[in-house]
């Protein structure tokens, strides 16, 4: 395998036991991750889960109108794909890539196999389920008890947790559909952000100016999900 990436650069990879690295490296298979890249759609039997090493990948509900709104995401800290070893094999969500970058994948019947050998990678994996679990939540509060603005800078945050720079190359149109709003909602509360000198956007760019006011001027939803998982995920390899 020819690495243009480390796996340790996904936290879930680094903080394998020893024994577990060695078993999993040989496995794990290097591969692109483009913008808008579809891992799964809703109901399909999951073939690999993903760990994101500089990408973020988007878990959205898709409804039956084709309408959508983010439910998660996941990047570095994490992996895509619970659902194969939580027992269901399938999910009513869909995966899409959100910001380009690479991953690491493992074929499902290695994960499941490494899952219930009842050992530190079962462990790992439920303590990483609580913290998504946490942000699927979170979010599903903020998207119905707060301002457009206040979610938009919960999303760029989470966004920016998830990324080796503070730019983020995301459309408003993307955005939107990613909060489940109307562009135009996303449009404004840009305008507004960018305005007070926290953010520019230029042309799908946006650079993150003043990352301390965009904390202030979110909601508490995100410290809540930050504070998950900096508790249940660890920092560093494990021994």
């Amino acid at each position: 395998m020819t690495l243009a990436a480390d796996p340790r650069q996904n936290r879930l990879l680094a903080a394998l036991p020893e024994a577990e690295w060695v078993r999993w490296l040989p496995q794990l298979e290097l591969v692109d991750m483009p913008l808008g890249k579809v891992l799964y759609e809703p109901g399909t039997r999951l073939s690999h889960v993903y760990f994101p090493t500089d990408s973020i990948v988007s878990l959205l509900y898709v409804m039956e109108d084709g309408g959508s709104a983010e439910i998660a995401m996941v990047g570095f800290e994490g992996i895509v794909g619970i659902s194969l070893f939580m027992g269901g094999e399938s999910t009513p969500s869909r995966a899409v890539v959100q910001s380009a970058g690479k991953a690491f994948r493992l074929q499902a019947g290695m994960m499941l196999r490494e899952f219930n050998r009842a050992g530190p990678v079962l462990h790992l994996l439920l303590r990483y389920t609580q913290a998504l679990i946490t942000q699927m939540s979170q979010t599903a509060v903020c998207n119905r008890h707060h301002s457009l603005d206040q979610q938009l800078c919960r999303w760029l945050l989470l966004s920016l947790d998830r990324l080796p720079s503070n730019k983020i190359f995301m459309t408003q149109e993307l955005i939107a559909n990613m909060l489940g709003v109307r562009r135009e909602g996303v449009t404004e509360a840009a305008g507004r952000l960018q305005k007070a000198g926290l953010i520019s956007y230029q042309r799908g760019r946006i650079a993150v100016l003043d990352r301390p006011r965009l904390e202030e001027r979110t909601c508490e939803c995100y410290a809540v999900v930050k504070t998950e998982y900096d508790r249940l995920l660890p920092t560093t390899v494990a021994n």
